[in-house]
């Protein structure tokens, strides 16, 4: 395959993976006090997992799937808790096809082969804004751990309150974890022994064009700054007419800090807009 298709998948069906998007129907009954403070409980032991170190940085493999249309690339992933989320694709090894980079404030996703790049606030992606999914949510995906629809990048604590709205479910050795916000349904499975989340799912509701669907698996656990992380994500995006799948593996974790936490567009780089991007993606 030609680099330019390279780029051309990967780039326009990777940020696309985090737009759309549990399966389990919340309850509309009232649930009794002791099974509150029991979700809330088991919430807050799935909040006690997630990661205390301010970086993560790994090598990555990245095997992407557009219908007939498959690839394998290697990259870099470096992520900064509550700033950034980097990922850097690299062709044949060595060459820096693309990045994606993911800050508090914008979405940077830059195509190195054509120099061109889509720098744009999470309000004016129409497929993160609706889905709810902020610098926050995505930071949640990556690193393993729970998140608020819409919830501020600096909430990093959950209250009995906030613990409380979500609902838990039985399903053998594990619990399932459910929220409902609008069209919006979130869904975690996480162990019941562990309160290690195994996979998140995000379903987005639409009675007139069809359903999307966002689904996270996550496994190969190690330890990980004394925490359990996991080294294998296999995410898969199902939309009424359009599947991708994306297998991200990470290799030789680490915390390394001495990174430029944001990336400068040269002003060789031609911008383009999200309409342009989302007219690439479904032309695949």
């Amino acid at each position: 395959m030609k680099l330019q298709g390279i780029v051309r998948i990967a780039l326009l069906a990777l940020p696309l993976m985090f737009g759309s998007c549990g399966i389990f129907k919340k309850s509309k009954e009232a649930k009794p006090v002791i099974e509150q403070t029991q979700t809330a409980d088991f919430v807050n032991q799935v909040r006690e997992n997630q990661q205390t170190s301010k970086f993560i940085t790994s090598k990555v493999k990245f095997s992407v799937e557009v219908g007939q249309q498959k690839l394998t690339l290697t990259g870099n992933l470096k992520m900064r808790r509550n700033d950034v989320i980097r990922l850097q694709l690299m062709a044949f090894g060595f060459v820096e096809a693309g990045r994606l980079e993911f800050t508090r404030d914008y979405v940077l996703i830059m195509d190195r082969i054509n120099k061109q790049y889509l720098k744009a606030p999470y309000r004016q992606i129409d497929f993160l804004r609706n889905s709810g999914l902020n610098f926050s949510a995505l930071q949640a995906l990556f690193w393993n751990e729970l998140f608020k629809p819409n919830q501020g990048s600096d909430a990093v604590v959950f209250d009995k309150s906030i613990s409380s709205s979500f609902e838990t479910i039985e399903s053998g050795d594990d619990m399932i974890i459910s929220l409902e916000n609008g069209k919006m349904d979130y869904s975690w499975l996480a162990s019941k022994n562990t309160a290690i989340i195994r996979m998140a799912n995000i379903l987005y509701k639409d009675r007139f064009n069809g359903n999307s669907q966002l689904n996270w698996d996550y496994s190969d656990f190690e330890v990980f700054g004394r925490k359990m992380f996991p080294k294998k994500n296999a995410i898969k995006l199902t939309t009424p007419d359009k599947e991708v799948k994306l297998n991200m593996t990470l290799n030789y974790l680490g915390t390394d800090s001495e990174w430029e936490p944001r990336t400068e567009v040269s002003n060789k780089y031609r911008e383009v807009t999200v309409d342009e991007i989302l007219r690439r993606f479904m032309a695949l």
